[in-house]
Parts: C-alpha cells; sequence; structure tokens
C-alpha cells in the first residue's frame, strides 16, 4: 500500500475514475462488518445471537471516532523509530485539503483515509467471535477501544506506513494478512487465554443455530472482500487490482473445495458449515499473497488454507482453549499461511519483481515473510492478554455465571433474537387467551 504524502506539485491529477473505485471499494469493505455480524451471529446458540452481532456492530462506532481522533495519524503518520507514525495535522482531519492526494496516487486522501478506517473497524470484530457467549459489554466496548489504539493502530504502521519496520524489511502484505488476519487471530487467543472457557466447553452441545444466517454472512464476506483486496492497490491503472481480484475468487474457490475434501474423509459429510469456514479461510489466506502469485498460485494457496485450517480448528480441544468461533484456526493459521507462501510462489509479475522460491528467488523473501508474520503474532498475541488481563483484573470481563447460563442477550441487553411467543398450532379462537406463566430467567436455549 502507498504511505507517505506527497507535495501537491509533484502529484498526479486526480483521477475521478479512481476515485469512484476507491469510495465503492471502500462500502464494500464496510459491508463486511455487519457480514460478519452476521456470519458470527449464526454460529452461536439462540441465546447469545444479538450479543454476537452488536460485538461486529460496536465496532463501527468506536472505531470510526478514534480514527478520526488519532488512529489515523498513528498508522500513516511521519515515522517515528520504524515503531509508530504520528501526523499533527491530521488530528481530527481538519487540516486536510479536500483535493489532497495520497501518496503520488490519483485519489484524494480523503479517500484512502475512510478506505483504511474501514480495516481498523473489520479488524477487532473478527476477535469477537473467539469470545463467544462470555464477555460483558461494556468491557469489550473498552477493550475494542484500548486494543486499536496499542496494538492495530501501531501494527499497521509498521505493515503499511512508511518507515515502519515490517514495510522497509520488505514484507508482502497485500492487503492485511499480517496486519489485520495474524493481527486479530493472535489476539483473540491472548484473551481466551485470559478469560478462559465457556461453562460447558466440551461437554455441552453448542452447535450453531443457524447455518442459513452463517451462509448469507460469508456469501456478504466473499463479496465485500473483492473490495477489501482490489482496493488495496488504490486503483487498477496497471492491472494489479484485477489480478487481486481473480485471485481472490479462485483461491476462495479452491478453498471451499479443500475443506469439504478433508471434511468428508475426516467426518463423512460435506457441511454448510464447512463450506462457509473454508470460504473464509481462502479470503484470510490470499488477502496478503493474491498481489504477488499467478491463478495458479492462488489454487494452491487456497487448496493449503482449506486444509490446514479445517485441520486447525480441532486443536482448541486437544489443548483445551475456547475458541468459541474458530478465530485462531482460520484467521491467524490462514493469515500465517497466506503470508509464508507468498515466499514460495511470488511470481515477480504482480505488484513488484519480488519471486518466491518456485520462481527461482530463493529462501530471501521467505525469511522476510517468517520475520513480518511472527513479530506481528508475539505482539499481538502478548499486547491483547495483557489488556484482558488488565481489564479482567478491574471492571471484569466476564458475565456472572447465571447470566451466561441463562443467556448473554438478556442480561447484556435486554432482548432476544426471536420472538416465538405468536407461533405455535391449534384453530383460531375468539376467547380470551389464558395468563402467561411468569418466565425463569434461566431459559434452555
Amino acid at each position: 500500500m502507498a504511505s507517505a504524502i506527497t507535495l501537491a506539485a509533484d502529484a498526479p491529477a486526480l483521477s475521478a475514475a479512481n476515485t469512484g473505485f476507491m469510495l465503492i471499494c471502500s462500502a464494500l469493505v464496510m459491508l463486511m462488518t455487519p457480514g460478519l455480524a452476521f456470519f458470527y451471529g449464526g454460529m452461536v446458540r439462540v441465546k447469545s445471537t444479538l450479543n454476537m452481532l452488536m460485538m461486529s456492530f460496536i465496532s463501527l462506532g468506536i472505531v470510526t471516532v478514534l480514527w478520526v481522533l488519532y488512529g489515523f495519524s498513528m498508522a500513516f503518520g511521519t515515522d517515528s523509530g520504524s515503531l509508530i507514525g504520528w501526523n499533527s495535522d491530521w488530528v481530527g482531519l481538519s487540516d486536510i485539503g479536500l483535493t489532497e492526494l495520497w501518496d503520488g496516487t490519483t485519489i484524494p486522501l480523503f479517500v484512502f483515509l475512510v478506505f483504511q478506517m474501514m480495516f481498523a473497524i473489520l479488524t477487532p470484530a473478527l476477535i469477537s467471535g473467539a469470545l463467544a457467549d462470555r464477555v460483558k459489554f461494556t468491557a469489550w466496548g473498552l477493550f475494542v477501544a484500548l486494543w486499536v489504539t496499542v496494538v492495530y493502530f501501531p501494527v499497521a504502521h509498521w505493515v503499511w506506513g512508511s518507515g515502519g519496520w515490517a514495510f522497509e524489511l520488505g514484507v508482502i502484505d497485500f492487503a492485511g494478512g499480517t496486519a489485520v488476519h495474524i493481527n486479530a487471530g493472535a489476539a483473540a487467543l491472548g484473551v481466551i487465554l485470559v478469560i478462559g472457557r465457556r461453562i460447558g466447553f466440551k461437554k455441552d452441545p453448542m452447535r450453531p443455530h443457524s447455518l442459513p444466517l452463517v451462509m448469507l454472512g460469508a456469501a456478504l464476506l466473499w463479496f465485500g472482500w473483492f473490495g477489501f483486496n482490489s482496493g488495496s492497490w488504490l486503483g487498477n491503472d496497471d492491472g494489479v487490482g484485477a489480478l487481486m481480484f481473480v485471485n481472490t475468487q479462485v483461491a476462495t474457490g479452491a478453498a471451499v473445495l479443500g475443506w469439504l475434501a478433508y471434511e468428508k474423509i475426516r467426518h463423512g459429510a460435506f457441511t454448510t458449515l464447512g463450506a462457509a469456514s473454508g470460504a473464509v479461510s481462502g479470503l484470510v489466506a490470499i488477502t496478503p499473497a493474491g498481489g504477488a502469485v499467478s491463478p495458479l498460485g492462488a489454487i494452491a494457496v487456497g487448496l493449503v488454507a482449506g486444509v490446514l485450517c479445517a485441520m486447525a480448528v480441532g486443536l482448541k480441544y486437544r489443548f483445551n482453549y475456547d475458541d468459541s468461533l474458530d478465530v485462531v484456526g482460520v484467521h491467524l493459521v490462514g493469515g500465517i499461511i497466506g503470508s509464508l507462501l507468498v515466499g514460495f510462489f511470488a511470481t515477480g509479475k504482480g505488484q513488484s519483481d519480488v519471486a518466491g522460491l518456485f520462481y527461482g528467488g530463493g529462501l530471501d523473501q521467505f525469511w522476510k515473510q517468517c520475520a513480518g508474520v511472527f513479530g506481528v503474532l508475539a505482539y499481538s498475541l502478548i499486547a491483547s492478554a495483557v489488556l484482558a488481563l488488565l481489564l479482567d483484573r478491574t471492571i471484569g470481563m466476564r458475565v456472572p455465571e447465571d447470566d451466561e447460563v441463562a443467556g448473554i442477550d438478556q442480561a447484556e441487553h435486554a432482548e432476544t433474537a426471536y420472538d416465538f411467543s405468536g407461533t405455535g398450532g391449534g384453530s383460531r379462537t375468539t376467547a380470551a387467551p389464558a395468563p402467561a406463566p411468569a418466565q425463569s430467567k434461566k431459559v434452555d436455549a
């Protein structure tokens, strides 16, 4: 991604076509957060549906405001020590010209910052899937605000900001394999190690309550991901954005096939949850790699991600950590796979002339990718665990046990996702209905 402001006199002319394209891409990325809410919301039990939706939606409010106040400046401002950026003129976005262009591109700075804002919104929402059923909504909101400030904004600078250590090292991350997916997946692991497992983990059935909702969410994510990936080139004057569009589709389709094939061999069935999860694993894996690999390489990336992510989701039962909706297994593992495979499948004919091992480039790029992957992973894991520990020791992260068992929707939001009071059989009658019995707070959902 582009990463520094240029003088207006040296910048190319504003392109209405590229500006319009990037605004559309920004809207597509925004759609991914509600899509994620539906995807996660369908995967939980009935009693947690609204809370899961809200954990994504609240990010739209919190991160938007913080991005305007100081987030954009921290992520893309003037570098300080290869760790953080800052530009006081960008604080509050009050001193930015309407036609000021971004880093030699043909799009306004305002367009770039709103595109990046949508990335910042989505990333903490990804974490929420690991924490289903058991986190106070107030604590979650505070965690989001602290996490984007301490983790996401600095990591975005490392990866995409001019002067950031990963950017300067030459780590390839086209649209967020490290900054978004590894970052969120490692954070999810750090938090769940602090707050612990759900009541009934590995004992009670915790099946998705609405697989159609899961499929709808996955479809919205897949649709929005074209803006997420293709838009990260900030235009399509040289065809790289088009290559990324094609590779996004190709890798995702391959990942669906890989996941379902593993699932059939391992469990004997092709499931809709597996198809949806396989699609997301392919989208995650191609995100860092899609501008550097060919469509054949994208098939390889997708197949590997589909199979390995399907295998990885079962690790929580072996190692006894409760990653409720497989954020670690899909986003952390998928992000690692896609980022590292750049070192093997980069053709040298896409976003840069860097070639991977299979195209005569040796292992030099692979080691750079390893540095980016494990640097972000370690920082996000530790920092996120520390933030969760601080909140848990002060205001408490988890809801009371009774509220978790009865249902977090009613306890935290005073609502339920579905109203079944008007359903049921029987003939129509004009007689006054009998009084409804008092409902216990503990409802078997």
